[in-house]
């Protein structure tokens, strides 16, 4: 049962499915350990699997001769991408690997690799109803290959060059060698086919040879044939005689005309010194000439003599002159020799002259038959380069040839792959895993079994409150929902008790604050005060909590009774709080006089649902006096607000009954005036109705009802156990 209407704002109350399933612990941890049973005896019973795995590295592999230049090169190279490493993969599946490793390792003699020949009972039945295809019609070698490659699995290792085969099988032996298989055929295949490549590429490269060599042959004689017959010889390999001879001819005309140069530049100073009686002896030709140097030295030595002899002698003396007459005479051979050398530069310059021209003859002979030559020339450039492009094809094809011819062997051309990691046996089984397999499935269902409870208390509306429910409120809906309507029990005669303080009285004189809400209105007819007409009233009434008021004791408590039971037969939650002093209402509604009440609630002794109890003739509810001390108790009275705020959100109406209180005892129990006072006078009495009316009014309690219990306070107090 939900207290929660249909057209107000709710929310899920999270404690609420907590708590129930919390009460459900026992009916959750059963179906839990269940089902792990379950999943435990299924692990047991399926045929484990066994996996391993090989990985291969895919990269470029140079031939074991190769030396370190041509490695550095290979390195070098660029790497392979990701689609030259995805045809790999589909090249570890193809079907020419699949069927030469299955025709190895004989694979096609296990029962594991051709179940269809010895099919079960269900399959035999899916295939006689056509629901299933019949396997046996497949070729033996085809199912095979199919059971294989549904166990195999090639992938690319993410972020690398790494191909990993992994392979699942009931044998862990043939789980490890299958895969380690598969990597020595696919190594093999590789390797292989550059074997092919190089057998291929040297059948073809013989006959081409011989051919270019010949072609050769033809170019080379040719070219040499076409140098003979035009005077095309080489001299340095480069340059053809004419060529050559025409260099030398022009180098030696410069020379030769630099000598005349220097020849007439000689003979003009040695002109220059003898025209102007210079000294010549400075002159580099002049003092080069030994004749020259022997004269100077004759001069030199008759000059020092006259000096000498003229200090004794006088200029006419016989020995002077004779002295003077010799020195003239060498001066007169000294450029006599000096216009010899003249005359012999001079020479030199004539003949570097004739040279000259001579050369220029030459020059221009040798440059007319050059012109001829580079003519000639044109047509052995052109057989030249005919025999150099057979040359050099020749060369290309030759090393080609010798690269293939040395990788024949199987050795010399290893695969563009290598395996990094081998399979081996497995020692446990990769499926199934008997603990991840329980655990899994024994949270699975603890979880399922959690969340069908709270789907169930959901659609009850147990776990529904309204928007603004405190917690307190949340708390005694969780408390309403555990109780059960009793069976009616047998009906007793009860006595009157006379009239007792109510529980309030204790701290009556405690004053608060009151504050005025707006007026209520009375029951629809003024003349009628009946439980009936006063259950109706409070059933349109917009107030969530009614204090009923009982001034001659017991007999209006037994009306207050009445009109609980009236709301809830009239399909209203109503719950009733026993604040009397005689605990009368508790006697009349629950078998169990020593039920924990309200008192232990405010003296901390009991929990909020165990004070909770459900009334033995209705649908009602009760929270009884209590066995703790009323003193005690009264101590908490504040908290009692909170308590009606938290009852006022889980039930349609809260009455209490306050027993023969007044209104400074009413007042501690609520904090607004929006309560409806209900005066329980079973016998009117004027007198009190229209005093305690009064004290309300003036207390701002202005809905303020008369109650009169008629029959009905009567039949309770006959009903009384």
């Amino acid at each position: 049962m939900s207290s929660v209407a249909r057209d107000q704002d709710v929310d899920i109350d999270l404690g609420q499915l907590a708590r129930a399933v919390w009460a459900r612990r026992l009916r959750i941890l059963t179906i839990t350990l269940v089902g792990a049973g379950v999943a435990f005896a299924g692990a047991k019973i399926m045929s484990p699997q066994y996996r391993s795995e090989t990985r291969i590295l895919i990269e470029p592999r140079a031939p074991a001769f190769a030396n370190t230049q041509q490695v550095n090169d290979a390195s070098a190279g660029p790497l392979m991408d990701e689609l030259n490493i995805a045809s790999q993969v589909q090249l570890l599946q193809s079907a020419d690997l699949l069927k030469k490793v299955i025709n190895d390792l004989k694979l096609y003699n296990l029962p594991e690799f051709d179940d269809a020949a010895n099919g079960s009972a269900m399959s035999s039945i899916l295939v006689k109803l056509h629901l299933k295809k019949n396997p046996l019609e497949n070729p033996p070698e085809e199912r095979v290959i199919d059971a294989f490659v549904e166990r195999l699995q090639v992938y690319q290792v993410p972020g690398s060059r790494v191909i990993g085969i992994n392979f699942t099988s009931k044998d862990p032996k043939l789980a490890a060698a299958i895969p380690n298989a598969m990597a020595n055929v696919y190594l093999s295949t590789q390797s292989g086919a550059k074997l092919d490549s190089n057998s291929e590429a040297t059948r073809w490269l013989e006959p081409e040879i011989e051919g270019l060599r010949r072609k050769v042959s033809e170019a080379e004689k040719k070219v040499a044939e076409y140098r003979t017959s035009h005077g095309l010889l080489q001299t340095n390999g480069t340059t053809t005689f004419p060529a050559q001879q025409l260099n030398d001819i022009s180098a030696e005309l410069t020379r030769v005309r630099g000598d005349k140069a220097n020849a007439e530049a000689r003979a003009q100073a040695v002109r220059n010194a003898l025209s102007s009686g210079e000294a010549s002896d400075t002159l580099p030709d002049i003092m080069s000439s030994q004749a020259i140097q022997r004269l100077k030295a004759t001069e030199s030595g008759l000059q020092s003599q006259i000096s000498d002899l003229q200090t004794s002698l006088l200029n006419n003396h016989p020995r002077l002159k004779s002295l003077r007459a010799q020195l003239a005479d060498i001066r007169t051979q000294i450029r006599q020799e000096t216009q010899k050398i003249l005359t012999s530069i001079e020479n030199e310059s004539k003949v570097a002259d004739l040279r000259a021209s001579e050369l220029e003859r030459q020059s221009d002979t040798v440059q007319a038959t050059s012109a001829r030559a580079g003519e000639d020339e044109v047509g052995l450039n052109a057989l030249e380069r005919e025999a150099n492009a057979q040359r050099q094809l020749l060369e290309t094809y030759l090393v080609r040839y010798r690269e293939a011819a040395s990788r024949a062997d199987s050795n010399s051309s290893p695969a563009d792959a290598r395996i990094v990691s081998r399979a081996v046996e497995p020692v446990d089984p990769y499926f199934p895993k008997v603990v991840p397999i329980v655990v899994v499935a024994a949270v699975a269902t603890l979880i399922m079994s959690a969340i069908i409870t709270m789907l169930a208390e959901l659609f009850s509306g147990r776990a529904l409150r309204p928007v603004d429910a405190s917690p307190e409120a949340i708390e005694a809906e969780a408390a309403v929902e555990e109780k059960h309507v009793p069976q009616a029990a047998p009906i007793a005669v009860a006595v009157r008790k006379p009239v007792q303080p109510s529980m309030l009285a204790v701290v009556a004189d405690e004053d608060e604050p009151v504050a005025a809400v707006e007026a209520a209105e009375a029951p629809e007819d003024d003349n009628e005060f009946s439980i009936a007409s006063v259950a109706d009233y409070l059933t349109g009434s917009r107030a969530p909590l009614a204090i009923a008021i009982s001034p001659t004791g017991d007999n209006g408590s037994a009306a207050t009774v009445s009109l609980t039971r009236a709301l809830a037969d009239a399909g209203r939650r109503v719950i009733l709080i026993d604040m009397t002093g005689s605990g009368y209402p508790t006697e009349l509604m629950v078998e169990d006089q020593a039920a924990l009440g309200v008192t232990d609630l405010l003296c901390g002794e009991a929990a909020f649902g165990d004070t909770i109890h459900s009334d033995r003739l209705s649908d009602a509810h009760l929270i009884p006096q209590g066995q703790s001390d009323v003193r005690r108790a009264m101590r908490g009275v504040d908290r009692l607000s909170l308590l009606l705020d938290a009852l006022a959100a889980a039930y349609d109406l809260v009455v209490v009954e306050c027993g023969s209180a007044d209104v400074a005892g009413v007042s501690r129990l609520t904090r607004s005036r929006d309560v409806e006072i209900i005066l329980s006078l079973p016998e009117v009495e004027e007198t009190i109705f229209v005093a305690l009316m009064t004290e309300f009014q003036a207390a701002g309690y202005e809905r303020v009802v008369l109650m009169s219990g008629g029959e009905g306070a009567e039949q309770e107090f006959g009903r009384a156990a």
